[in-house]
């Protein structure tokens, strides 16, 4: 990628305040912690606010701030020895509140702060009314804690919230050519966007999709060390990262001895990374609620609960290479959990990013201490905007009318992916609504088309009854 080094003072001008040196990110040490990027960079406006390099006196007072208030493994006692010492203790941490209307304790709803080991402390209602994303997924926040004859209670709560004006950040799209809208894409993500050819910044981008798009389900398969699940850590807490554990119906769906919903109806996007490696209790109906849910976007267990969710799921999963770097297998699914195999679940998944085109993260990949081109977008702005332009109905709009597959009966899925993927590369990198033909088919067409071929490739070697249509995806 092409880029002039002057970006830096561009994307300054432009998003001013909105704007990080990602480079400060680095040198504050802060996601040793085990902090998130959208946590870290907030915190880093919060206390030592600015777009240069971060100066020695800004990281020792950062520092210093996180040592006071965010919390280790290793202080949940201390902190709860200073509470029960009548001390108000301010900490950052996450805070989830559940409402359980027929616990004999009241109030009905309590606050859980996980990192601390709280599991029911006292919040106002007030502050549900105020943020009411602490009912539906949790938030991240400055929580002031004290010791009251009830228990423990939140007597003040500062969140991480960024501002999104959706028509004002459009609006900036047009101060960039498309090269420095892509590169600063990637910085905003944590690349060096001069280490990537353009059909690695597609890919990487397509990372992006299911955060713009609703119910957009892809899959990424890759060797190790590629960074699958990186951009999916540290977007969004609104973005779901499932590593490791038990995954149950009651954790995907629905609890039917609770009525509380999982994790597909509180977040907006559900990773399931290294599925290979998951445990999956009850796998058969796991993957019949998938079907239904990647289907219609309804979510139901039993028939006892039912929902609509816009949440888009992600599978990440490691493949083996040969030398030449590229898939040992032709089928590429063989590696999966088996019922993840079957041919009406994978037909739901909209498409699959090849990882194993990507080179493996190395710190020439990544924002270093060196990296000449590193302002981008804050973390927590950066997700939140992706998100808000889920409500922008204009890029498939523009997709329903003028894209159409080749072939006398083309497959309604297929159709239906290119679309839907063709329509996320077009919110990503021309959220303005401006393209030309030939720029859309190119950087938005024509990888939507790669991206779901490798889901119809799956498809036809599988299962004969794809076979009656085309293989190769063409658009008329």
């Amino acid at each position: 990628m092409n880029v002039r080094s002057d970006l830096n003072r561009k994307v300054v001008e432009v998003f001013g305040r909105l704007a990080i040196d990602k480079r400060r990110l680095l040198f504050s040490q802060l996601q040793k912690r085990g902090i998130s990027a959208y946590v870290a960079e907030w915190v880093l406006e919060s206390v030592v606010p600015g777009v240069g390099p971060l100066l020695p006196e800004e990281a020792h007072k950062v520092q210093d701030w996180a040592k006071r208030v965010i919390p280790g493994p290793k202080d949940q006692n201390i902190i709860k020895h200073r509470l029960s010492q009548g001390e108000t203790v301010r900490v950052l941490t996450p805070v989830e509140v559940e409402v359980d209307l027929n616990r004999k304790k009241k109030p009905s709803h309590f606050a859980r702060l996980r990192l601390l080991g709280i599991d029911e402390a006292y919040i106002p209602t007030e502050l549900l009314e105020y943020y009411p994303d602490l009912l539906r997924h949790g938030m991240w926040g400055v929580v002031e804690l004290s010791q009251l004859a009830e228990g423990t209670a939140i007597l003040s709560f500062k969140p991480m919230q960024a501002t999104v004006n959706l028509e004002l950040f459009k609006d900036t799209r047009r101060s960039f050519s498309l090269e420095e809208w892509r590169a600063l894409l990637l910085i905003s993500m944590g690349y060096n966007p001069l280490a990537f050819n353009e059909e690695e910044t597609n890919l990487l981008l397509a990372r992006l999709l299911p955060l713009v798009q609703k119910n957009l389900h892809l899959m990424e398969l890759a060797p190790k060390g590629t960074g699958k699940s990186y951009i999916y850590e540290n977007i969004s807490p609104k973005v779901r990262l499932v590593s490791g554990g038990n995954v149950s119906p009651a954790v995907l769906f629905v609890n039917n001895a609770t009525g509380q919903w999982g994790l597909l109806a509180r977040f907006a996007v559900v990773v399931l990374d290294e599925v290979q490696t998951l445990r999956f209790d009850k796998p058969e109906e796991i993957v019949g609620g998938l079907k239904g849910y990647l289907a219609n976007g309804k979510l139901t267990r039993g028939g006892l609960y039912e929902t609509a969710s816009d949440c888009g799921l992600v599978l990440l999963a490691n493949i083996q290479l040969d030398e030449r770097q590229r898939p040992v297998r032709d089928i590429l699914v063989e590696e999966l959990p088996f019922f993840l195999q079957e041919t009406a679940f994978l037909d739901r998944i909209r498409g699959i990013i090849p990882g194993w085109r990507l080179p493996k993260l190395s710190g020439d990949y990544l924002i270093g201490p060196d990296t000449e081109i590193s302002v981008g977008l804050k973390s927590d702005f950066f997700g939140d905007v992706l998100l808000a332009m889920r409500e922008d109905l204009g890029p498939d709009q523009y997709c329903a009318r003028t894209v159409s597959l080749k072939g006398e009966r083309p497959y309604k899925r297929n159709e239906e992916s290119v679309r839907t993927l063709a329509a996320g590369f077009m919110k990503v990198q021309f959220p303005h609504g401006d393209v030309s033909r030939e720029d859309f088919e190119r950087f938005c067409l024509r990888p939507a088309i790669e991206m779901r071929q490798l889901v119809w490739d799956q498809l036809y070697r599988l299962d004969g009854e794809y076979r009656q249509y085309e293989h190769n995806l063409e658009c008329a």
